[in-house]
């Protein structure tokens, strides 16, 4: 029997990681069950996947903290960055690691042959998304990491978890109108998936700007919209990020790698059709 793998959040009828990991399995031969589970409860929702046999899990909003904490085992980049998106079953307990800032780094400078380095950098949110890429975007070589986000206890966390006081500030969105033009904005919160959109100054985007969303689909349209009339060089959705974390769990559940191209251009020619067809 295939082995069962999941992804965990609330909510996740929308997720293309079920397609995704689907189309993985297919091009590396490898036998898996991969299901969507809805859960308000993250560890009732675990302990029953683990009752049925699952021996590993993405996790997604609003999630990702909490299954740090239902680990015995993290990941260095999963400790720093205090959230865990993939969850892997061993002898002892859950094992926990966080593909979302390899996924994102990946995408924009391996795919969108994009370079991090030297940008001062605009990170909007400080939940479990905007956990999982700031490690990584530092090690990317960015040159200062600004977190605004809605609670300022939240921002102070992930700046003090980051460890960089020289290189990370926090700021709180009363704050965006004096900060000036950033080279690199990542929208890692919810603000605009109702499709609305926050009054988030347009002086913070500029000629050089690259604006990113972790969103895709029609949860990142507001925002990229925003970034377009910002001026913004660059305007990207989380597709790419997406295929490219999925492909690491995959990695770190099998032991191979699957080629992420053509799944990506798969996904986004069916993502552009439906964005088009609204």
């Amino acid at each position: 029997m295939a082995a069962l793998y999941a992804l965990i959040g609330h909510p996740v009828a929308h997720s293309l990681s079920p397609r995704i990991h689907a189309a993985f399995a297919r091009q590396t031969g490898v036998a898996m069950r991969y299901e969507a589970i809805d859960a308000e409860d993250f560890d009732a929702a675990l302990r029953a996947f683990a009752a049925a046999g699952g021996i590993g899990a993405n996790v997604t909003l609003p999630h990702k903290p909490r299954a740090a904490q239902a680990c015995v085992a993290l990941s260095p980049r999963a400790r720093r960055a205090g959230a865990v998106n993939t969850l892997l079953r061993r002898d002892d307990g859950w094992h926990g690691d966080n593909t979302d800032g390899a996924g994102l780094v990946r995408d924009l400078t391996d795919r969108r042959r994009l370079d991090l380095r030297g940008r001062r950098t605009l990170l909007l949110g400080a939940g479990g998304g905007a956990r999982g890429v700031a490690p990584d975007l530092l090690e990317a070589g960015i040159r200062e990491l600004f977190v605004v986000n809605r609670t300022p206890e939240r921002a102070d966390a992930l700046a003090d978890a980051l460890g960089e006081p020289g290189r990370v500030h926090v700021r709180y969105f009363d704050d965006l109108r004096a900060l000036g033009e950033f080279d690199l904005i990542v929208n890692a919160t919810s603000a605009t998936r109702g499709g609305e959109m926050p009054a988030w100054p347009m002086s913070l985007g500029g000629p050089r700007t690259l604006a990113v969303d972790l969103s895709y689909g029609e949860a990142a349209v507001p925002f990229l919209a925003w970034a377009r009339v910002a001026g913004c060089h660059d305007a990207v959705d989380g597709l790419g990020m997406l295929v490219e974390q999925a492909a690491e769990s995959f990695r770190l559940w099998h032991g191979v790698r699957p080629d992420t191209d053509p799944v990506y251009e798969m996904l986004r020619a069916r993502d552009d059709a439906l964005v088009s067809a609204d």
